[in-house]
């Protein structure tokens, strides 16, 4: 083979960089009046000050496809099926945005405002409450059509690369809840993965995870917790950059230490973890990162999770009267749905999303407060390197047990159910119904 013909075989035998266009947007959500906050159950805590603001930020992308995808990330505690109905109707009514190319992420932020009918079941507002979430509600939906909006016309030539870097902040909550949990392990996962924008020499935007929850904080304050503190060093470090936190498998994962009581040492506490995470960031940015050549391709596929049988009407029946606050709420609520003929449902839907960088990254966005060991098994099962799981997507509708948690018990298997409104556990069948999905999605954008 002459010279010549070698380089063209070359050239067209090797993978050509994608031509990347991305785009990037932000848009303020802080409300200008006190507001319910979110996250934690009991008397309704209303907002007395703003230690910072709280964001939408939108990452869109395009390439030879000619397709637009977008991610959202949010200093929200969650959405609910309701909202992500309103909020992906309204994208693919005004964008063309098909459902698998949106990703909806939310930090699970416990410092922010009540939104629509999440976690309806922890709270019991006065009108003028009610009021101030609905107002505030409305401020949301308007936000994340003026953000996408943005991305999309943010659009302009990009280079994308991603690389892992490590922070130590997380620890296994079940491990940590007693004398009763120091037998349970207490497994972690301390990777953030990152994946930066760039035109040229000029940053544009940072988008990195971590799995834990943003509960470093409790107090009457608004602001993003560890993750809001996070991303704005991110930003002050990187001038002209938008820096997107994505909430990973944290479901069974806290900040610890935490200081509880003691609001303004608590502030500094979360603004050291912030900056911990913020530094793991900035080592990666630093080094060598992997480019993502590959086409984007994208799947997204439902699984139905079978849930446990729930209290026959009588038992519910007998202990209402014993019961009070969200206790009393949940158990009525089995006995409306038991009363309207049709009896709590048996079975919940589960969406999952992914979103595969060709070789180089695979982004997976499973739904709800999933625990860690489905960030461990999938990284195992597709590349420790170059998978991306991400939970806190979609709807929040509940924790996600592996099997491990379920036998295992305790609030994130069994207990956590009654709050969201969920009759029983999952059955055992949980992990293997979500894996599989999973791994039917990869072998369907990986073109096997």
């Amino acid at each position: 083979m002459n010279r010549l013909l070698f380089l063209v075989f070359v050239f067209f035998s090797s993978p050509l960089p994608a031509a990347w266009e991305a785009g990037l947007a932000r848009v303020e959500i802080t409300p200008t009046e006190s507001v319910p906050l979110a996250g934690y159950g009991g008397k309704t805590r209303m907002s007395d000050r703003v230690d910072h603001a709280i964001w939408l930020k939108a990452l869109a992308l395009r390439e030879g496809s000619g397709k637009v995808s977008v991610m959202v990330t949010a200093d929200l505690v969650g959405l609910s099926d309701r909202m992500i109905t309103r909020i992906a109707g309204v994208a693919r009514e005004k964008h063309g945005l098909e459902r698998e190319r949106l990703i909806l992420n939310t930090s699970h932020n416990h410092s922010c405002p009540v939104t629509e009918d999440v976690l309806w079941l922890y709270y019991e507002f006065a009108p003028e409450e009610a009021a101030a979430k609905d107002r505030y509600t409305e401020q949301v939906y308007r936000a994340y059509e003026e953000v996408i909006a943005a991305a999309i016309a943010d659009l302009a030539p990009a280079e994308l690369s991603y690389e892992l870097g490590l922070a130590g902040v997380a620890v296994n909550r079940r491990r940590a809840r007693g004398p009763e949990s120091r037998s349970l392990p207490g497994p972690v996962d301390q990777d953030v993965p990152v994946l930066a924008v760039r035109s040229g020499e000029k940053l544009r935007g940072i988008v990195f995870g971590y799995s834990c929850h943003t509960t470093a904080l409790g107090g009457l304050s608004l602001n993003g917790d560890y993750a809001g503190y996070a991303q704005i060093e991110l930003e002050k470090t990187n001038p002209g950059a938008v820096a997107m936190f994505v909430q990973n498998c944290g479901g069974d994962a806290n900040p610890l230490p935490r200081i509880r009581g003691r609001d303004e040492e608590a502030l500094t506490l979360a603004a050291r973890y912030g900056a911990i995470l913020a530094e793991a960031v900035n080592q990666v940015l630093a080094g060598n990162m992997v480019p993502l050549s590959g086409t984007l391709r994208v799947a997204m596929g439902e699984a139905m999770l079978d849930l446990e049988p729930g209290l026959p009407l009588a038992e519910l029946k007998e202990r209402v009267p014993n019961l009070n606050g969200m206790h009393r709420r949940e158990f009525e609520h089995f006995i409306r749905q038991h009363e309207s003929g049709e009896g709590p449902p048996g079975s919940l839907r589960y969406p999952v999303q992914v979103w595969r960088f060709g070789k180089e990254l695979t982004f997976i966005a499973l739904t709800g407060e999933t625990v860690v060991d489905y960030s461990l098994k999938c990284k195992e099962t597709y590349g420790w390197n170059t998978t991306w799981v991400s939970g806190y997507n979609n709807d929040l509708f509940c924790y996600v047990p592996s099997r491990r948690v379920l036998e295992e018990g305790g609030y994130e298997g069994t207990l956590g159910m009654w709050e969201y409104g969920h009759r029983a556990p999952f059955t055992t069948t949980v992990e293997d119904r979500i894996t599989t999905l999973v791994h039917d999605l990869i072998g369907e954008v990986s073109g096997e």
